[in-house]
């Protein structure tokens, strides 16, 4: 039996005409392929319009074929709790061109680490985020993207180059206590290290 395709495509043709480049059904799940210039406008009425009121963010991704001709695709999968519903929006950004979509942190602010996450991972800046930097990777990571394809599965620096580099980051610079996850674990920590994490976040400017 075919999976139906769900009830929100149709209004979402009427209202965005060729705005929805395609859509199909695969394992179940309803996927739409939006321009990238209209991605935030549907997704924006995908949330607000009543009888859609895809109201959850579910997660926010990306995704990159081995064809390098293939253009990468930005994911955003949608859930309306109150009807049950689920709807999975994609747009395609093009390798010769800015790897650049607008954020949706306006729509849903659980965007906000999502958003940087596909970032630190794929390169993809999502313009009009609040505070776009690496979330996984330290701040001064220099080797890219760590799920490109083209991304070498040791990295592209030696591993002499990597130790270097790690021993030499500062991560209380760039982060705070909070986003270091070590606050309530502070008093066990070396006394060397709680001095400067002291120093750090006394000058902490973010």
């Amino acid at each position: 039996m075919t999976a139906a395709m769900s009830p929100s495509i149709a209004p979402l043709q009427g209202r965005f005409g060729a705005g929805i480049v395609r859509q199909l059904v695969s394992c179940g799940d309803t996927i739409v392929y939006v321009d990238r210039e209209r991605a935030h406008d549907v997704l924006a009425w995908l949330k607000d319009t009543p009888g859609q009121e895809f109201n959850y963010l579910t997660d926010v991704t990306a995704v990159e074929y081995r064809d390098p001709e293939r253009p990468l695709e930005v994911m955003w999968q949608l859930r309306s709790l109150g009807r049950r519903a689920d709807l999975r929006v994609k747009a395609e950004l093009e390798k010769r061109e800015p790897l650049e979509i607008r954020s949706v942190t306006d729509l849903w602010r659980g965007a906000d680490w999502l958003e940087r996450e596909v970032y630190d991972m794929f390169g993809i800046v999502f313009t009009g985020h609040p505070d776009l930097r690496r979330i996984l990777m330290w701040e001064t990571y220099a080797e890219g993207y760590p799920l490109r394809k083209d991304f070498p599965l040791r990295g592209h620096f030696s591993r002499a180059e990597q130790t270097r580099q790690a021993l030499a980051a500062n991560p209380e610079a760039h982060y705070s206590m909070k986003e270091l996850s070590i606050a309530d674990a502070y008093q066990e920590l070396p006394a060397d290290m709680r001095e400067r994490l002291a120093r750090g976040e006394r000058g902490f400017v973010r």
